[in-house]
């Protein structure tokens, strides 16, 4: 039984992205976890709706994407413990990744400690920056590979497992985006960033006064 045909502009896409699939996700993953500014999560969870809607393999798609990741900031982590301060400084604005930038990711570091390994991976900013930093600090390269693969493992799964079940059901995600249009998708995606603030902004209230 064939492939069925995916719905509208996704349709176009599917000769390229079946060709330059797996090359896409692991060649902009790869270079993305060593600081440069490209959307190689986006291209993952896409690739991962694709894989969903029969054009891809989403075990493939998983692996190219662990791989391209915990590679690529282990890159990173080999130019922070070699280069540093310096090359970040000569560099670093070509890849938007300022001394600011570093310097505040490096006291996010210094505060949450290994912990900000694995995490770091759902954070822009933070994923590209999170091996250099992890070589500046000095943290051991096997300890931050342990971490760092964990984070690796946990982000891929979870991106690649949400965007295989959207490419499962894309004919009915992509009606209701048709029939509500892209206001009203707006409109909820703020009032679930409000919910989010609102939460977080009384978390930070109920430590502040367990503190005080």
């Amino acid at each position: 039984m064939g492939v069925p045909p995916l719905p509208g502009a996704l349709e176009y896409l599917a000769p390229v992205i079946t060709r330059y699939g797996y090359l896409a996700v692991g060649g902009l993953l790869l270079i993305e976890d060593f600081g440069v500014p490209v959307p190689g999560e986006t291209v993952m969870i896409i690739a991962a709706v694709y894989a969903g809607a029969g054009r891809l393999s989403i075990v493939w798609v998983a692996v190219i994407a662990a791989v391209a990741a915990i590679t690529g900031d282990n890159i990173g982590y080999a130019i922070g413990r070699c280069g540093g301060q310096r090359l970040v400084a000569r560099y670093g604005r070509y890849v938007l990744l300022t001394p600011a930038r570093v310097a505040r990711a490096e006291v996010f570091f210094a505060r949450h400690g290994s912990a900000i390994v694995p995490a770091a991976r759902f954070f822009d900013g933070l994923r590209q920056a999170n091996g250099i930093i992890a070589g500046m600090a000095g943290m051991s390269w096997v300890r931050f590979g342990m971490l760092n693969a964990l984070g690796a493992a946990v982000w891929v799964g979870a991106w690649t497992t949400i965007g295989d079940l959207a490419g499962h059901h894309i004919g009915t995600l992509y009606s209701v985006i048709t029939r509500y249009g892209a206001y009203e998708l707006a409109a909820v995606a703020v009032i679930i960033a409000v919910v989010c603030a609102r939460l977080v902004v009384r978390r930070h209230l109920v430590r502040h006064r367990c503190r005080s």
